[in-house]
């Protein structure tokens, strides 16, 4: 039996004083709040502990142990939460293409259906990196993030819906991902999660990769290069030291490791 949510915890960690009520604002707010506080974050993959999609596991470690964790754990937990504060909400399956080789990718992300007085939205709380804020399920959709990237949703005939990325208004349009509306069960997360915490030669495999969303921007590290963006303000530069990228876990994304855990990275 799965135990009860405690959403009083997940509040405090996600900084809300006062749960949100079960629309479109209080949607947008608990999102904004998931991704301001919990890093996105693949570091227990690359320490080879595997990741379990098991709902008190992945509360224990977001919230009670302040740790982050990558789309599966990430849209789990708030797939958990925006049940517990009422709203309808299943999970979908997506193809990522950002980044995709030639061919179609595998569906290795997740986000979720979330259904507002008669209107469907998706949100999604576990992409790395700019996030996405809820959108209305239209062809033709628009979006802007806090960053200044803006999102669009439209049909696409083969593979059901596709979300494009602008990074700023006068560049290109890109693939992010694409998605069904079609049911998705535990076990074919299950099978999403293993394939991509598994599977040799693939991002999350061969790199260690950590980010956090901030009001107007977002910081990352990927491997041991660090990138911070706010507004029009772009900072980055080569962590050089075991000692350096824990402390940068620690006062910019929150994350404590210890140094036996930095050095099974193999960073350095």
């Amino acid at each position: 039996m799965t135990p009860a949510f405690d959403l009083d915890a997940y509040l405090a960690r996600i900084a809300l004083k006062d749960a949100p009520a079960a629309d479109a604002n209080g949607l947008a707010a608990v999102q904004r709040a998931h991704r301001l506080t919990i890093p996105f974050e693949n570091l227990d993959v690359r320490l080879g502990r595997g990741i379990s999609l098991d709902p008190a596991h992945v509360f224990d470690k977001l919230v009670h142990r302040r740790r982050g964790g990558y789309c599966f754990e990430q849209n789990g937990l708030f797939l958990q939460a925006l049940h517990a504060l009422g709203f309808e909400a299943r999970p979908l399956l997506a193809r990522v293409w950002l980044l995709a080789n030639d061919g179609v990718p595998p569906r290795t992300h997740t986000l979720n259906l979330v259904r507002i007085d008669g209107r469907d939205w998706i949100a999604d709380a576990g992409f790395g990196g700019s996030y996405t804020p809820p959108m209305i399920l239209a062809d033709g959709s628009e979006v802007v993030s806090p960053d200044g990237a803006a999102f669009r949703l439209s049909r696409s005939e083969d593979h059901g819906w596709m979300l494009e990325r602008q990074g700023d208004p006068t560049g290109d349009w890109h693939a992010q991902y694409s998605f069904t509306l079609a049911p998705v069960a535990p076990i074919d997360l299950e099978m999403s999660n293993h394939w991509t915490s598994t599977r040799p030669d693939t991002r999350f495999t061969t790199l260690s990769v950590v980010s956090i969303c901030l009001p107007t921007g977002f910081a990352a590290l990927t491997g041991t290069h660090y990138d911070r963006r706010t507004g029009t303000q772009q900072v980055e530069a080569e962590i050089e030291s075991a000692k350096a990228y824990r402390l940068r876990l620690n006062f910019v994304f929150g994350i404590v490791l210890d140094e036996v855990e930095v050095n099974g990275l193999a960073l350095y």
